[in-house]
């Protein structure tokens, strides 16, 4: 089938078409956004007859629809809202010749600098007939009035703002390139003996622009949503990628709903906003529009499956559960608006279940995209993720999931199997879902783990808190601390400086292994001595006076061998806790990691 065609269209048909309505934007386009400057430029550059680039427009009345509105400058009172065609690429020359040339109100642009003015366009004609390297010069901008103006405003330079002073002093208003019969009658009028060198300009400037030709792409009516979207963003890598929910708010705004209303709220309309209502709870403040449409199209192509296996299709026919752009870009309104309630519920009760594994702050999350299909399975199982079993399950899914760092990248396949396969699991023990199965977690994984953004280093982190692990210094366990806005932070147990006296490497030292949670005012007291000494030091402040056995247990808390540190044996230590946090982690994942036999 083909989707598009090539052809060439004139300047003045486009800009006429534009004018009337038949040619519109698809409300996901962003505003026009160029500079005094760049339409001088482009002016000019059509003046010459130089290439300004092909125009990409979509045919309208397929199955793909979206609100639609006129190109800025044009009234939406005076064009149709049913265009024929839309524009995806091209918005920019488009906008600044129909302001600049088909327009007689002044342009809506600005100065380089950002500073909103309003400009009308004229060539100087004696200067453009001195040849093509002068046009530059005599193309210029003058203000709404018609005029250039010094000394802050009170002195006029040049003053056009009468159609005889334009003839006059020989300057060509742009609005009138396309139709420039009111200029010449006034120039017979009140500059005959120019008109012999203004027909020279029209020859060489003026018919240059009427008779300038655009290429022309043009995507056919059977073009799918998911195609707009990808041409869209391959043509327009310049500027700010479109999103999926910019794609799906301007379909569904042509059937009436504002769905940019729904998720962002609006005080006009005293609409409340889905996102704030999210955001109350910590956990969900990342939670974006794009990840909020994915969890209801897990739902909708479930349900849809299940429609087919009813009807009694069979093999492909049966259309599959899916979180990919493409089954998002195809979700229906009704759909959305059956789930949306629903799956917001499913968010906040994800957060619930995560909190309850002691995660309390956004940052702590391993995956955001985890979240997807959480939230998506408790919009299903309603209360029953409370259940002993079904709670069992879910949690050794997510850690699964977490320290085998399978949420990170692509992970739309994942998404949509890991949904499916946790329902089946939640009825029958022997249904284990690939996640589980596949996860797996190298005991030499814990050397190279030093970042505290990879999610396994976040999840072991919590781990170790939530087994309660307490400040060396304040009273009150790490959570409880934080919660409480004491500073807290992940510091070395075996201090950097001890460790590069010792010439123990920062490959080494840096590993999560010799890190772990504590207040800055414990970390300040430690510095770079030797754990012997800082223990020591910390036990007889005059504020924690503690017992061995008491400190001890502090450390132990953090999966601290005693021994090894209180001894300042760096070797023995590194190879203690890392068996210590190994037995962690098989401990979430509910199995054995891979050994390190099998990794020998």
């Amino acid at each position: 089938m083909t989707t598009f065609d090539s052809t060439k269209r004139s300047l003045p048909e486009l800009l006429k078409d534009i004018t009337n309505g038949k040619i519109q934007l698809p409300d996901f386009q962003r505003g026009w956004v160029w500079d005094d400057e760049h339409v001088k430029s482009l002016l000019v550059s059509i003046a010459r007859s130089f290439p300004v680039g092909a125009v990409m427009l979509m045919e309208t009345g397929g199955e793909v629809r979206f609100q639609v509105r006129p190109v800025e400058g044009i009234s939406a009172k005076d064009v149709t809202d049913n265009p024929e065609r839309l524009i995806l690429d091209g918005q920019q020359r488009l906008t600044s010749l129909a302001q600049a040339i088909a327009l007689v109100s002044p342009v809506d642009t600005r100065t380089v600098k950002g500073q909103k003015i309003k400009r009308h366009y004229y060539f100087d004609i004696q200067l453009s007939l001195e040849g093509e390297n002068r046009l530059e010069d005599a193309i210029i901008s003058v203000d709404e009035h018609r005029q250039t103006r010094s000394n802050f405003g009170r002195d006029i330079e040049l003053d056009l703002s009468s159609r005889e002073l334009e003839c006059k002093q020989l300057y060509f208003p742009c609005d009138q390139i396309i139709n420039s019969d009111d200029y010449e009658e006034a120039l017979q009028e009140h500059s005959p003996e120019s008109f012999g060198i203004y027909m020279q300009f029209r020859k060489a400037v003026i018919n240059a622009f009427r008779s300038y030709q655009l290429p022309i792409i043009e995507l056919t009516k059977e073009t799918t949503k998911e195609a707009v979207c990808l041409v869209f963003e391959k043509v327009n890598t310049g500027g700010v990628q479109l999103s999926v929910f910019e794609l799906i708010t301007a379909s569904y705004a042509a059937e009436g709903y504002n769905l940019r209303d729904d998720w962002f709220g609006s005080e006009d309309r005293n609409v409340d906003s889905r996102r704030a209502r999210l955001a109350r709870h910590e956990l969900l403040k990342g939670v974006e529009s794009t990840d909020f449409l994915q969890a209801i199209t897990l739902l909708h192509t479930r349900q849809r499956k299940y429609q087919d296996i009813d009807d009694g299709k069979q093999g492909k026919q049966v259309r599959p559960v899916s979180a990919k752009r493409a089954s998002v870009l195809e979700l229906p309104l009704s759909a959305y608006q059956k789930w949306a309630d629903e799956v917001e519920a499913g968010f906040i009760e994800a957060s619930k279940f995560l909190a309850g594994e002691c995660f309390f702050s956004r940052k702590e999350l391993p995956y955001g995209t985890q979240l997807v299909p959480l939230a998506a399975t408790m919009t299903l199982l309603g209360e029953r993720w409370r259940e002993p079993k079904v709670h069992q399950k879910l949690a050794r899914w997510f850690w699964s999931g977490v320290l085998g760092e399978l949420y990170g990248g692509a992970v739309e396949t994942r998404i949509a199997v890991d949904l499916e396969e946790l329902m089946y699991w939640f009825e029958d023990d022997s249904s284990t879902p690939r996640t589980v199965t596949d996860a797996s977690f190298d005991p030499e994984r814990l050397e190279s783990l030093r970042s505290r953004l990879s999610a396994a280093y976040k999840g072991i982190n919590v781990l170790i808190l939530r087994e309660g692990a307490s400040d060396f210094f304040w009273k009150g366990n790490i959570q409880q601390l934080d919660t409480q806005e004491v500073a807290l932070d992940i510091h070395h147990i075996f201090p950097r400086a001890w460790c590069e006296a010792n010439g123990i490497p920062p490959k080494v030292y840096d590993s999560i292994i010799n890190k772990t949670p504590i207040s800055y005012k414990a970390n300040r007291m430690i510095g770079g001595d030797a754990p012997s000494r800082y223990l020591a030091k910390l036990q007889n402040h005059d504020q924690v006076q503690l017992e061995d056995p008491e400190m001890n247990a502090i450390l132990e808390g953090h999966f601290i061998p005693t021994a090894q540190l209180r001894s300042d044996d760096f070797t023995g230590f590194f190879e203690s806790r890392k068996r210590l946090l190994m037995g962690l982690i098989e401990r979430a994942m509910g199995k054995k990691a891979l050994s390190e036999d099998m990794h020998s």
